[in-house]
């Protein structure tokens, strides 16, 4: 319950700073003027999946976002923002999450958001995968970190080539707000030497039993029609729990192609720690190598539509090779 009213005092006290602002810079006042808009961004596809033989095809709307952004001047920014899901239960029943609801200060250099915020951990790797309605980053598809938590972060571009990002977090995901004295911190660096190039470095750390750290390296490839991504990411403890480690790379790139199209492809694997000399990882009936491919269309503004192909081949022999595939439909206002 502390760590709630920790994060609401400090909105309180960012959301008067905000008006106060607004009155007190008259020029500001003059030349901007707030505004907001609803946005709305919806995942459907249609999925023919096949393992031992067997055919299962399926229709579903995997998730939906609906919210509102505001701006409140030139620096201070709101958004609340409601993810609209199957929340793992099997039953292909979709619950709401509160996914953000924060309030941001942004002058450039320094960027301080308050709230349910979006992580950093993964920002920078999800923009260059850019294939987020199929297949979620590495480390959140294999629940490695959350997409958005309840906390408090900070980015400050110390120099125009490289960036520090820290943050302190619930620790549990935007679909587990629960109070407890267990906090999440993490850091960042991103560095951009040249146009094309980006390294990030990252690293959490969280305790409740046992301490939890994780430790991520990306390095990136931003050329006119290529883009190309790896990354490299370790979790100690996983969960809190002793030698529960769990590491993995993902590999991946888009080409652009013509008539507002492209290609793509990526590479995961996961691995996990094996434990006393036994021949297999802790965590062997989720470890394994997942590839996807396919072609993404854009016919109009806010409208993608990609039919691709996705294989996973598991570690173990016991386990069957799970192919699919799938059209992915997705669109936003």
């Amino acid at each position: 319950m502390r760590k709630i009213q920790f994060i609401l005092l400090l909105l309180l006290s960012l959301g008067s700073s905000a008006f106060a602002q607004s009155k007190g810079l008259e020029g500001d006042s003059v030349a901007f003027k707030p505004h907001g808009k609803v946005f709305t961004q919806v995942f459907s596809d249609f999925t023919y999946k096949v393992t031992n033989y067997k055919w299962q095809p399926a229709f579903e709307v995997s998730r939906a976002y609906l919210g509102y952004e505001y701006h409140f001047s030139q620096k201070f920014y709101g958004r609340i923002n409601f993810d609209v899901a199957d929340p793992g239960t099997g039953q292909l029943q979709m619950t709401a999450f509160l996914k953000n609801a924060f309030l941001q200060y942004d002058n450039n250099k320094l960027k301080v958001a308050f709230g349910v915020i979006p992580t950093n951990v993964f920002r920078l790797q999800e923009a260059f995968w850019g294939h987020r309605y199929l297949l979620p980053s590495f480390l959140e598809q294999y629940a490695f970190s959350p997409s958005a938590d309840l906390g408090v972060s900070m980015q400050w571009q110390v120099v125009p080539k490289a960036s520090l990002d820290f943050s302190i977090l619930n620790g549990e995901g935007y679909k587990r707000l629960q109070s407890d004295s267990t906090l999440m911190y993490t850091a960042g660096v991103t560095y951009n030497p040249i146009n094309w190039l980006y390294v990030r470095f990252y690293f959490d750390y969280m305790k409740k039993i046992e301490a939890q750290m994780t430790y991520a390296a990306f390095v990136g490839y931003r050329g006119k029609n290529f883009t190309a991504g790896f990354e490299y990411n370790n979790q100690q403890e996983h969960g809190g729990v002793a030698d529960h480690d769990l590491s993995g790379i993902s590999l991946y790139g888009t080409l652009k192609l013509k008539n507002n199209s492209d290609l793509f492809f990526r590479y995961d694997k996961l691995m996990s720690k094996h434990i006393g000399g036994v021949p297999d990882g802790w965590h062997v009936i989720e470890d394994g190598r997942l590839y996807t491919a396919g072609i993404e269309f854009n016919p109009a503004k806010g409208v993608t539509i990609s039919p691709n192909m996705t294989g996973w081949y598991p570690v173990h022999d016991t386990h069957h090779i799970i192919t699919g595939f799938h059209l992915n439909v997705a669109f936003k206002f």
